[in-house]
């Protein structure tokens, strides 16, 4: 991944912003999203419905079934499109069965009901773990956004049934009212028998949908696990490093080459002429011709802008647009269920009087079922409130009866230092063994682990008072005035591995890797086994 290139700004979000951030790329390269899902998926749907042409509600149960297959073309597209270089569609298209051999029968099987799904894709296709360090790498990552995936897999298909019902009553709505008044519903849907064509065609709206919110629904899933990556690996610290050394070295870059044009040019013609007192610069006045002086003739003051006759067309228009906005006039629209009036002359034979009456007394009922719905709507509201309030009511009379006596004040713990997570609910029992863990694979996570356990047993074990805005250096000092040796020697050893390889890119030796495990538990045995 080249970070530099990012089409993205690459920072911590709240969860939810990225969900934004996801509809947003997934709006920007819409077409290539839609046209690749579109060519995929429409064949298989048009295959399944001709070879189950007796089971519709198979067919389009099969389709569904293969989503997760689907989804990895927009996984594709948007992981190379983010970092500049977005892939053609035939590019993409050939590419796509490539991704399907990695681990497509347990995503069609006993991963399918995952409600993370969009989180967890780009781990098994980007990244291409499976088994235990897969696990393990979607509980790191999904530590503080699993509510998020599940809600967003919830709410995405609610939107899916939403936007597939919603077709349907549009394509109903867009019959000319002609053909509707001609209709003969037995005819119409009695064919030999059958009705397998109309189910068969409401199963396309559903495909249809899913052109339009499938690569969203991935791309919002590929957002958040973007998001979780970029802070557990503090991305934007990476990115500002990088910056920095960029800008330092374009100014020397231009100073040296402002140096050396003044030091190599003219100086014998600039001093000769200082000695013989000449002037070699000028600022002559701009020509009558010039735009200079027509911007004196445009000026406010021009005697032919003052003498400008009014527009008689531009005023009423003026008035016009003042008097069609409010206070003046105020539009309201108005939407509700009304018969359509009958036309003069028509015939009334063809709407019997009894259909009519039906209808009237069906928009009756509904009105009323719609009625009674949003009082138990509000009655549930009112009771859920007076339960909630009932069940902490211990919590709101801390607000409602003041405290006899003021607490003592005490300092709060913070959970986050220099972007680490140091609370003790986000660290294992067990941290040197996890550290050995994960060493081999990820060796960035494990000095993340031993430095975030350090910083979390300076905090808890010996109450130093380090803040958010405290850097390593700061903590060292801090450390430094415990007048603990063995803690302060392998603290600096720590730290300074740590910021080896969290700005160098300097991963360790095995060795140091045994010895910080070894030191680790030498030091906090006692806590461990207490």
């Amino acid at each position: 991944m080249r970070l530099t290139e990012a089409c993205v700004v690459i920072r911590p979000r709240n969860p939810w912003e990225a969900i934004d951030l996801g509809v947003l790329l997934a709006r920007q390269h819409r077409r290539l999203l839609m046209t690749s899902w579109a060519i995929v998926t429409l064949p298989v749907f048009a295959l399944l419905s001709l070879v189950l042409w007796d089971y519709p509600t198979l067919a389009v149960l099969l389709f569904w079934w293969l989503k997760p297959a689907f989804e990895r073309l927009p996984l594709l597209i948007l992981s190379q499109a983010l970092f500049g270089a977005t892939p053609t569609l035939t590019a993409a298209l050939k590419a796509w069965p490539r991704t399907l051999k990695s681990q497509l029968i347990a995503s069609l099987t006993w991963r399918r009901f995952s409600l993370s799904r969009s989180f967890n894709l780009p781990i098994q296709q980007l990244e291409g773990l499976d088994g235990l360090p897969r696990a393990q790498r979607i509980a790191l990552l999904g530590e503080k956004n699993l509510r998020v995936v599940r809600l967003l897999t919830s709410m995405g298909s609610t939107l899916e049934m939403c936007l597939w019902v919603g077709a349907m009553l549009l394509f109903y709505a867009l019959i000319p009212q002609q053909i509707e008044l001609d209709w003969s519903w037995r005819s119409l849907l009695d064919i030999e028998g059958n009705w397998n064509w109309l189910e068969h065609l409401t199963n396309a709206f559903y495909a249809l949908v899913l052109v339009l919110w499938g690569p969203i629904y991935v791309s919002c899933g590929f957002t958040l696990y973007l998001n979780r990556r970029t802070t557990l690996e503090a991305w934007d610290i990476e990115l500002a490093f990088r910056r920095l050394h960029q800008r330092v070295m374009g100014s020397a870059y231009a100073l040296m080459i402002g140096l050396v044009i003044a030091f190599s040019g003219l100086p014998s013609e600039a001093m000769a002429a200082a000695r013989a007192g000449e002037s070699t610069y000028s600022c002559p006045l701009p020509p009558l011709d010039s735009p200079l002086a027509d911007e004196q003739l445009a000026s406010p003051s021009a005697p032919r802008l003052l003498n400008q006759p009014l527009n008689s067309q531009d005023s009423r228009a003026a008035i016009k647009g003042v008097l069609d906005t409010p206070p003046f006039k105020n539009p309201k629209s108005v939407s509700g269920w009304r018969l359509s009036e009958q036309k003069h002359g028509a015939k009334t034979s063809e709407t019997p009087n009894w259909l009519t009456k039906l209808i009237v007394g069906l928009l009756n009922v509904g009105k009323t079922l719609s009625t009674v719905f949003e009082a138990l709507l509000w009655t549930s509201i009112t009771l859920v409130a007076a339960w909630v309030i009932w069940r902490y009511r211990a919590w709101f009379t801390t607000f409602v009866n003041g405290p006899e006596r003021k607490p003592k004040s005490r300092r709060e713990t913070p959970q986050q230092l220099f972007g680490l997570q140091v609370s003790a609910e986000s660290l294992p029992d067990d941290i040197a063994s996890a550290a050995e863990k994960l060493w081999s694979h990820s060796p960035r996570e494990a000095l993340s682990l031993l430095y975030r356990a350090l910083l979390s047993r300076l905090l808890t074990d010996y109450h130093l008072p380090l803040k958010s805005a405290d850097t390593e250096g700061q903590v060292l000092e801090r450390i430094a005035g415990l007048n603990q040796p063995p803690l302060h020697t392998f603290s600096h050893e720590l730290t300074r591995h740590w910021q080896n390889l969290a700005y160098g890119h300097q991963i360790p030796a095995t060795d140091v890797q045994i010895a910080l495990c070894e030191d680790w538990r030498r030091l906090f045995a006692s806590q461990a086994d207490s």
